[in-house]
């Protein structure tokens, strides 16, 4: 058994390992004797820790190439060939990924599916069908979108699978991609932890029919009515439950009829009496959610577990701490700096699987004080100016003396 005590990371060890990851698995070529891909991808690095731009990252280090030079080394690797961009960073995201999940006796972990958009304020690259548009969040309605599929394995939250999500791609569509990129590497769910954006009876019919277990929240579509809630026959007569328990659904769209299962549950709330939460509870909208290929023990672990998938959310905000930014309007440079800012996250989790946490029987026990992402971006960025040398410097202009004449007219 390996001994975690004193183990120390460097800049060093996170920067080898990061360019490792991504030469394997991007397969670049080197440009010339500038432009190299350890100097490109130093360059990439670099913008992310800073979450700048690679004009930026190349003005405030000193021996890197311009900006243009780099952007030109870019989009020769990169082409326009987005399914292949996509399969070389998948490839890169499960390549430290723990040994358990791969093993003969591998088990189900749980995972969870999810989408996000990151705003976009200019026009299409080639098609409109590169931007999705969406409700008002930053100032527009447009957006580049990404799926994501995350696993959960010993409290080792990874990224394994991503893809682009384009206009005409629905839900059922990014699922599909995403599970079959699981698939691959054979990973299969003990049970998926959808969004209530995936509440649709195609994604049920789906599942079920590739036998993937889920459990998800329910939308109450349809116009409220003024009949009471116990009368109605749709899922909002679950919103008039006033204890947690079970039930069955059955999903109809005039053409298919799919039965699910459905949980009813109450938000925990704690540090108050009994009779406070009787009254609170008749007050409070139940959560109501759907599952389908597992019994869950009680509604109180259906509520619990539910909420693993938050933890996907972490990770897009994270992504964003990691992320590059620019001003191109190339879906496949986006991507490519969307898939480098999960490849730092995968790293910052390894490094706390591998070398800082501790082993408490058949579990380890994460101390992720010790290492925080931004402190391993922040070492990074150090250990890059260290290897080409950092021009940030400016000399501050001259001022002129009180009652001089040489200063600039007022």
């Amino acid at each position: 058994m390996r001994s975690r005590k004193n183990d120390l990371v460097t800049a060093r060890q996170v920067e080898d390992l990061a360019s490792s990851i991504l030469q394997r698995s991007l397969q670049w070529v080197d440009v010339g004797t500038k432009c190299t891909v350890v100097v490109v991808l130093r360059v990439l690095f670099f913008a992310a820790a800073r979450t700048a731009s690679i004009f930026d990252a190349c003005r405030h280090l000193a021996d890197a190439p311009c900006d243009q030079a780099v952007r030109n080394a870019l989009f020769g690797w990169l082409g326009s060939d987005m399914p292949e961009l996509e399969r070389r960073l998948n490839r890169a995201l499960r390549a430290k990924l723990p040994k358990g999940l791969f093993g003969r006796r591998r088990r189900r972990w749980p995972m969870a599916v999810d989408t996000s958009d990151i705003a976009y304020y200019g026009r299409p690259w080639r098609r409109t069908r590169e931007l999705r548009r969406g409700k008002r969040k930053a100032g527009t309605t447009r957006f580049h979108c990404y799926g994501t599929l995350y696993v959960v394995a010993h409290g080792q939250r990874f990224t394994v699978a991503l893809t682009y999500v384009w206009k005409d791609d629905t839900n059922l569509t990014t699922l599909v991609r995403l599970m079959r990129y699981a698939a691959q590497i054979g990973l299969h769910p003990r049970y998926l932890l959808l969004d209530r954006g995936f509440y649709s009876l195609p994604v049920v019919q789906y599942l079920q029919a590739a036998r993937y277990a889920f459990l998800m929240p329910v939308i109450h579509r349809g116009k409220k009515s003024k009949r009471p809630l116990a009368q109605l026959r749709g899922t909002r007569r679950f919103l008039a439950w006033k204890r947690a328990g079970w039930a069955t659904h059955v999903m109809d769209n005039r053409k298919t009829r799919r039965s699910v299962r459905v949980c009813v549950s109450f938000p925990r709330r704690q540090g108050q009496s009994r009779q406070r939460r009787k009254r609170r509870r008749r007050r409070e909208r139940p959560l109501v959610y759907i599952y389908w290929g597992f019994q869950p023990p009680s509604p109180a672990w259906v509520r619990e577990h539910y909420r693993r998938r938050y933890g996907i959310e972490s990770s897009y905000r994270q992504m964003n701490q990691a992320r590059a930014r620019t001003c191109s309007r190339k879906p496949v440079l986006r991507l490519l700096l969307v898939g480098i800012a999960l490849v730092l996250r995968n790293v910052w989790v390894w490094l706390h699987h591998q070398m800082l946490g501790r082993i408490r029987g058949r579990s380890i026990e994460l101390h992720l004080e010790q290492l925080r992402l931004r402190t391993m971006l922040l070492m990074l960025q150090h250990g890059i100016e260290a290897c080409v040398g950092c021009s940030e410097s400016r000399h501050p202009p001259e001022i002129p003396p009180l009652g001089s004449t040489t200063g600039p007219p007022v």
